[in-house]
């Protein structure tokens, strides 16, 4: 067998578990019990305070453990967190694929870069603007329709004048 390969299938192995661990411990964190399991701990820290007289260890044993917990959940937070993302962004790719006259120019706007977003945005403030100015907001589906709508518009008015 060749070590590349059997590096690359550990590394998919070890991917694959930290995603199952990582959304079920984003589940179980984010259960209400945990929280006040969570909760409890503190309490029974605190009124150990008196029994320890406040020592540095007393502290130090808080401390501790609620960086090395908030630590470790960063990750595991992020690592779902991103899998629902970008679950959520092929959710909608799918609908706006599937929608007649929706602009596909958008599928991939997740890899946009901040300028590229922006323009974008003014696109469709345009896109608001003309439907408003049409008085029925469905009316188009794209900035090319509302332009072209737009241009018809302006067309029929200099006809009728």
């Amino acid at each position: 067998m060749n070590p590349g390969k059997k590096t690359m299938t550990a590394a998919k192995g070890i991917f694959k578990f930290f995603d199952k661990f990582s959304t079920i411990i984003s589940k179980v964190t984010g259960n209400p019990s945990t929280f006040i399991g969570a909760f409890c701990i503190i309490i029974i820290w605190a009124v150990t305070g008196p029994v320890f007289h406040y020592s540095d260890t007393w502290q130090l044993v808080i401390n501790t453990g609620t960086s090395v917990i908030t630590f470790l959940m960063v990750f595991v937070i992020q690592q779902a967190q991103n899998k629902d993302t970008l679950a959520l962004q092929l959710k909608l790719n799918e609908l706006i694929a599937a929608t007649k006259g929706a602009s596909n120019r958008i599928l991939n706007i997740e890899d946009m870069t901040e300028e590229e977003l922006q323009v974008l945005k003014k696109f469709y403030a345009k896109l608001s603007d003309l439907s408003e100015k049409d008085g029925n907001p469905g009316a188009s589906h794209s900035v090319d329709e509302a332009k072209k709508n737009e241009a018809f518009k302006i067309a029929a008015d200099l006809d009728l004048s």
